[in-house]
């Protein structure tokens, strides 16, 4: 398995949204608001890559897993952490935030920080397990109840040896 950055030359739009989909899907009905992936397009998906930081996971030559970065301030933002529902437990996604935690040490940042439903009880303990802690509950525009946790992992500097 071979995990890349989304440049330029990467076109593969169409089968990058066919992959957060199906990672996706296990939400559908479960969470509400649904989730903004629906609403993402091929195009959509481009404009991400070129603002943000993305990766993409292949294996074999089929894409099965990917994740996007977004500096901010004090924190590196996890966003659309994606492995296909076949690749799931078998190590893929903790891959990915190492890449994430990787970046954010080159960038200067000392924390990620990540967005899951409230609902979604089983990715609090799967990013608890990982070093993550629940930091808010937040709820979306128009909801008076928490639909989402924010969940930071705080990062110790590489330290460089003289």
């Amino acid at each position: 398995m071979t995990i890349f950055p989304l440049d330029h030359s990467f076109t593969r739009w169409d089968e990058l949204l066919a992959l957060i989909l199906a990672a996706f899907a296990s939400m559908n009905g479960r969470i509400d608001p649904p989730s903004s992936a629906l609403t993402l397009t091929a195009e959509s998906l481009a404009e991400k890559a070129r603002a943000e930081i993305g990766h993409a996971a292949v294996d074999e030559g089929k894409l099965v897993g990917c994740l996007f970065l977004r500096p901010e301030a004090d924190c590196l933002y996890v966003g659309k952490l994606a492995v296909l529902p076949e690749v799931q437990g078998k190590g893929l996604g903790k891959r990915l935030l190492a890449i994430a935690e990787e970046t954010a040490v080159r960038l200067g940042l000392p924390a990620l920080r990540l967005e899951t439903r409230i609902e979604l009880t089983d990715n609090h303990a799967v990013f608890a397990a990982c070093g993550f802690s629940r930091t808010a509950e937040k709820a979306h525009p128009g909801f008076a109840r928490t639909t989402f946790v924010e969940m930071r992992k705080t990062l110790v500097p590489l330290i460089e040896v003289v």
